[in-house]
């Protein structure tokens, strides 16, 4: 692969990577937020391939095979199923259609854009050091890892839903797989693999709680839990 199509290739993956994020600060369905999170392990998935093929590294490829398995097939499947099982439970009910969309967030849509243009702006402020040091096409994307981890953890700090904050978490790990990605062109296998589990395992406890809460209470609103509790 010649040096220009890899870099144009590794730009077009990153600012999908991107995109997807910040689009997901514009969606309120919760279906439609998961989607975006499926096609964002997409772009993960690419982005190590390229830097696989790129510098003919046969464990990154079997990395961006596992990346895309887990987190563009089946993580996505378990927060689907999990938001499926529930709006079956109230097909029909107001309950139900509100339940399945992030309904109040605690930040406004156009007030979610601005901050993920200006938390993107930030990353690329405090990537320039980092990327000076060693400009290859792959370092030159970095600040897009680190905007991605800002964005994640900007939609896990204002999301209401528990669903929509454990996409959060998510976008918050992918965001630091890219980064890892993007500044060592990649990391081992087994430490890739032992992280991957390690996400598997907290999104299944998540969803079990989720679904424990949501049984013993009826909605997974946090607000709604906060009046409770109080």
């Amino acid at each position: 692969m010649s040096e220009g199509l890899f870099t144009q290739l590794l730009d077009l993956a990153c600012g999908a990577f991107l995109l997807a994020a910040v689009v997901v600060l514009w969606r309120r369905e919760l279906s439609a937020i998961v989607r975006l999170f499926a096609l964002q392990g997409v772009a993960l998935a690419a982005i190590a391939l390229l830097l696989g093929l790129h510098e003919d590294r046969w464990g990154l490829l079997v990395v961006a095979v596992g990346i895309g398995t887990l987190r563009a097939g089946l993580l996505p499947y378990l927060i689907r199923r999990a938001l499926k099982a529930f709006v079956a439970e109230r097909d029909g009910s107001h309950e139900g259609h509100e339940e399945s969309r992030e309904t109040q967030p605690l930040v406004n849509v156009a007030a979610s854009l601005l901050t993920a243009a200006a938390l993107t702006l930030l990353a690329y402020a405090v990537a320039r050091p980092l990327v000076e040091l060693d400009p290859t096409p792959a370092t030159r994307a970095l600040p897009v890892g680190l905007a991605v981890v800002l964005i994640g953890f900007f939609v896990l700090v204002t999301r209401r839903r528990a669903l929509a904050q454990v996409v959060g978490f998510l976008l918050l790990d992918n965001g630091i797989t890219a980064t890892a990605f993007l500044a060592a062109s990649g990391v081992p296998l087994i430490v890739e693999l032992g992280v991957s589990f390690d996400v598997l395992l907290a999104v299944l406890v998540l969803q079990l709680l989720t679904v424990r809460v949501r049984e013993a209470f009826g909605t997974t609103d946090i607000d709604d839990l906060r009046e409770l509790h109080d």
